[in-house]
């Protein structure tokens, strides 16, 4: 056989002996702005599962002392000698505003070290620990690497915790959204007849309704002084019920146009269930489809949540998440005097739009015709 110049024999073997899995992992690779957004979004998945540990405080930590405390910068060297620290803080208050101001004050050192011990958690909700991996040598110091919030929290503790509410909302939220398009879906494409019409009519109408007031009308039927727990389960709930309506028409259209084909019949004829053939024979065909289209739908559901809960409808404290935490970004006259309350803006944008390139770079991996 000839071989190409300049292409090993084996490189010329590989992709007629390689999976589809592989083909669309080459693929992939080769968007490079997809492979980065997957990285970023592993990392997410890391302070999901370690959040305990990667924040340097407990969610329920505040001191008084420092109400909207600007970020501190990490240094290693001082006139004191080398070693990970930060610099204190030196407080002045306005006479006429009674506002009070922090400036760095490199006098009064502040010792920064890795898995130091602090505040009690449980790892995995199993494993008592007291090890966090970053935080002051002396726990009553205050390092606050983010600045604290209007309740003087430590905000890197805060967004680390919110991270694990509003990723898993948006994730949990798409899974049973998904689950609830792809099961009607395939029975309104499969069966057809009353079925369809049935399913379709409830399809229409969900969508007729405005989104946005829709989610306002199911969140302010909660009680005000519901569990946090109940309620983030209840607000994930709502928004899988909404969101389940464009999945559901785009399986349907698919099993249509599916249900006709050769090895569909040959199924049917060899004895399979409907349920065999719906699952285990037709929805692999488009399996990449559905893929992408979830890691594109799980951005739209932490704007979501992260919506409500800034206007108040949503979760409320003493949960933890993004939208909770822009509640005081939204006020001017804090925001100005405190910037650094719009990190957790920026993390719903650099997770949103991670969501969308990795989306976008297994819609393109997955299509066939690109190979």
């Amino acid at each position: 056989m000839d071989v190409k110049e300049g292409i090993a024999p084996e490189d010329t073997a590989k992709p007629a002996t390689a999976s589809q899995s592989k083909l669309v992992w080459w693929a992939f690779k080769k968007h490079r702005l997809a492979l980065v957004s997957a990285w970023i979004l592993a990392g997410m998945m890391l302070v999901i599962v370690l959040c305990e540990f990667l924040a340097p405080f407990d969610d329920r930590h505040r001191d008084a002392e420092y109400t909207t405390a600007p970020p501190q910068v990490l240094k290693l060297w001082s006139d004191s000698g080398f070693g990970l620290h930060v610099d204190g803080y030196t407080s002045e208050q306005d006479p006429r505003s009674l506002r009070i101001t922090y400036t760095a004050n490199p006098d009064d050192r502040v010792d920064v070290g890795f898995f130091v011990k602090g505040e009690e958690y449980e790892l995995f909700g199993l494993i008592p620990m007291d090890r966090h991996l970053l935080g002051p040598t002396d726990p009553g110091d205050p390092m606050y690497l983010w600045g604290t919030t209007t309740d003087g929290q430590d905000l890197l503790s805060q967004v680390v915790y919110a991270t694990r509410v509003s990723a898993s909302v948006g994730i949990i939220g798409v899974l049973l959204a998904f689950i609830l398009g792809i099961v009607l879906g395939a029975i309104s494409g499969y069966f057809g007849g009353w079925a369809d019409n049935v399913i379709q009519r409830v399809i229409e109408l969900i969508m007729s309704v405005p989104a946005i007031p829709l989610w306002l009308g199911f969140a302010a039927a909660l009680p005000a002084d519901m569990n946090p727990v109940t309620r983030y389960f209840i607000i994930t709930t709502i928004l899988a019920l909404v969101a389940w309506t464009g999945l559901a028409r785009e399986v349907r259209g698919r099993f249509l146009s599916l249900r006709g084909e050769e090895f569909v019949t040959s199924a049917r004829l060899d004895g399979s269930s409907h349920g065999r053939i719906m699952f285990r024979h037709m929805l692999p065909s488009f399996s990449s489809h559905i893929i992408a289209a979830l890691s594109l739908s799980i951005p739209g559901m932490i704007l979501a949540e992260t919506a409500l809960s800034w206007l108040g409808m949503g979760l409320r404290p003493p949960a933890v998440s993004w939208g909770v935490q822009l509640q005081d970004a939204s006020k001017w006259s804090v925001l100005s005097g405190a910037p650094w309350l719009l990190i957790p803006g920026l993390c719903v944008v650099l997770v949103v739009l991670a969501f969308n390139f990795v989306g976008d770079g297994l819609r393109d991996a997955a299509d066939p015709y690109k190979h």
